[in-house]
């Protein structure tokens, strides 16, 4: 079973900046990619990023290309989310993501993390 627990999200204005952390219980962290998803009200959850198990290829959602980055440390089993120029319609609950350990099973997320951006 791995446990994901993300922090760092608040209320922000909108221009500001936020940086979330997901922080992953297994010793496997290291060897999986991981991703960054969010949810906003009455709308289905999106991809907003993701990286490799290096963390050498990132790949973003067209609408925070640009604006946001994300990162891993292997080391401290925790990847990242760097979000600048924030904007009202980043508004959501930010979920981090983990792949299944084993064939057939399911991927893992975390409780999410609430971000706000006011106008």
């Amino acid at each position: 079973q791995v446990q994901l627990v993300e922090s760092g999200g608040g209320l922000v204005q909108a221009g500001g900046s936020l940086r979330l952390s997901c922080a992953a219980s297994d010793a496997t962290f290291s060897g999986y990619a991981m991703g960054w998803y969010r949810q906003a009200p009455g709308k289905q959850r999106e991809l907003v990023a993701t990286i490799n198990s290096r963390g050498s290829t990132p790949n973003y959602a067209d609408s925070v290309k640009g604006r946001f980055s994300i990162s891993r440390d292997n080391a401290k089993n925790t990847v990242f989310l760097q979000m600048n120029s924030l904007k009202p319609e980043d508004t959501a609950v930010y979920y981090c993501n983990a792949p299944t350990r084993v064939a057939g099973g399911s991927a893992y997320w975390g409780q999410g993390t609430q971000v706000t951006v006011s106008s």
